[in-house]
């Protein structure tokens, strides 16, 4: 099926990952981070669940659209609706997957499916076998595959290798397992199928015990299998998913132990980390493994000895090799429209047209009057600005003024409009950021509980742009609102008018659990 040395890495980010509660991403930010992925040489992306919902089809539609270099899938449950449905969005794909699942584990059979195992069996067949009416690149999960009886796995997977599927992916649903366990279960399913050496083995691993990078490690090492399913910066629901940047850079730099070939680029790791971070409002933690801030950072005065001495004493990895040593400061004011336009290319930002441009450049403009030094994140920020003031928002940040002293109680202003018609408000709170809340919450009356506020700088120094994530929660749903500007309680009421908007949306998604 393949070079048995060959390690492939599919990246579920825009699947998986836009499950983590808030993440959902707009059709352009999903085809940015497509982009980059497909800069990064991810062997796969999976790009969404096309039957959940017409924008995730959309997203999928515009991703096959563009991306030439990696495989394009599409998630579906074993019903025909749904991979007819994978297989539409996938039509522009020049290489396309659809990826079908059921769940075989006992408990999800009988509280979940209300199916027998028989039933479950049959349907795995008959879903196989009319995906291979699309494409013959298909994917096959058992969820909740490591609490599923043995037996009944192999019976299952014998029978949808029989049937056409060209990959096999093992799923720690819920990140139940542990690496020896889990990569001798892998070992004991290819050696008790027949049919096993007929299908590509793979895994995907949750990280509820902190063991998803461990458990995709020991799927290879043990169990043999040769594709990894990850995501940018362990992205995910719950506690994430197998992050690409630690299975990636583990194999790289443990090569003599692994023995695999990877066709990453690892130096496009940090932009991505970067990218879907800002587009997601999830901020990576600074002592995160490759990408976080502290991974290249020595404060003992004996590492600091050991690195000028000679490098390696302390690092293991070079910062350059991952993406660390880019130039960051790329713009200033009197920076002209084409070097701006030449560096939103370079970042992978594609605006639709002149005059998105052409507004994106008035924001640069103006940010640069009120800081000097202008970096790839700050560009990233507005541009991502831009992108949502062109959605045609019910929400939009106007102005702000803010009083704020000890011992006095702060008072905000806020202007801002609401379906187009302008309002101006004012609230008091405990804070500049409480009283700016309460102020759009007096006029806004949206019921929206705030369950998470936090700040992140964009860059280094004083002048940095505060980015604020604020996760907002009604009626069950959950968004995150995002905001930057150099003005922190600013960032904090566009973050807040970001989170309306996406309550205010219409559209509702409703994704399965792999």
């Amino acid at each position: 099926m393949t070079n048995s040395n060959r390690l492939i890495i599919f990246d579920t980010t825009l699947r998986d990952g836009e499950q983590s509660p808030g993440a959902s991403m707009t059709r352009e930010e999903k085809v940015r981070i497509a982009r980059q992925l497909e800069r990064l040489r991810v062997d796969v992306i999976e790009a969404g669940f096309a039957a959940a919902s017409p924008g995730d089809f959309e997203a999928i539609r515009a991703i096959a659209s563009v991306i030439k270099d990696s495989t394009i899938c599409s998630l579906s449950r074993a019903n025909e609706r749904d991979i007819a449905r994978a297989a539409e969005a996938l039509l522009p794909a020049p290489r396309k997957r659809i990826h079908t699942f059921i769940a075989t584990s006992p408990l999800h059979m009988q509280m979940k499916l209300r199916m027998s195992p028989e039933q479950v069996l049959d349907q795995a067949r008959q879903a196989i076998r009319f995906a291979r009416q699309y494409t013959d690149d298909i994917e096959f999960s058992p969820e909740d595959g490591s609490r599923s009886e043995e037996d009944f796995l192999c019976r299952v997977l014998e029978a949808v290798i029989a049937e056409g599927a060209t990959t096999i992916n093992f799923p720690d649903t819920v990140g139940y397992a542990v690496p020896e366990v889990f990569g001798e279960t892998i070992r004991r399913l290819r050696e008790r199928i027949p049919n096993s050496d007929k299908a590509i083995w793979s895994v995907h691993c949750h990280n509820d015990l902190g063991l998803a990078v461990a458990n995709s490690l020991a799927g290879v090492t043990i169990g043999g299998a040769r594709q990894i399913e990850c995501t940018i910066n362990g992205l995910g629901e719950r506690a994430g998913n197998t992050a690409l940047e630690e299975v990636v850079m583990a194999v790289r730099t443990r090569s003599d132990f692994f023995n695999l070939e990877l066709g990453i680029d690892t130096t496009q790791i940090v932009a991505a980390s970067k990218m879907v971070s800002q587009i997601t409002g999830f901020a990576v933690q600074p002592n995160k493994a490759v990408v976080g801030a502290n991974a290249f950072a020595h404060a003992s005065g004996i590492h600091q000895d050991g690195m000028l001495k000679a490098r390696e004493t302390y690092e293991i990895m070079r910062a350059e090799d991952v993406g660390w040593a880019a130039t960051k400061i790329v713009l200033g004011k009197l920076s002209g429209r084409n070097a701006f336009k030449q560096r939103l290319q370079e970042l992978g930002i594609d605006l639709q047209s002149e005059e998105d441009v052409n507004a994106a450049f008035a924001r640069f403009k103006e940010l640069a009057d009120r800081k000097s030094e202008i970096f790839d994140e700050d560009i990233m920020a507005l541009v991502s600005d831009e992108e949502h003031a062109s959605e045609g928002e019910h929400y939009r940040f106007v102005a702000l003024a803010q009083q704020s002293e000890t011992g006095k109680t702060p008072i905000a202003k806020v202007v801002f409009t609401m379906d187009g018609q302008e309002y101006s408000c004012e609230g008091e709170g405990d804070g500049p950021v409480d009283a700016t809340v309460n102020a759009i919450e007096k006029q806004a009356a949206s019921g929206a509980e705030l369950v998470l506020f936090s700040i992140n700088a964009i860059s280094n120094g004083t002048e940095s742009q505060g980015e604020v994530t604020m996760r907002l929660s009604r009626s069950g749903r959950i968004v995150n609102g995002v905001g930057s500007d150099p003005d922190i309680i600013v960032a904090s009421a566009k973050a807040y008018l970001s989170g309306l908007n996406k309550l205010h949306s219409k559209i509702e998604r409703v994704n399965p659990q792999l």
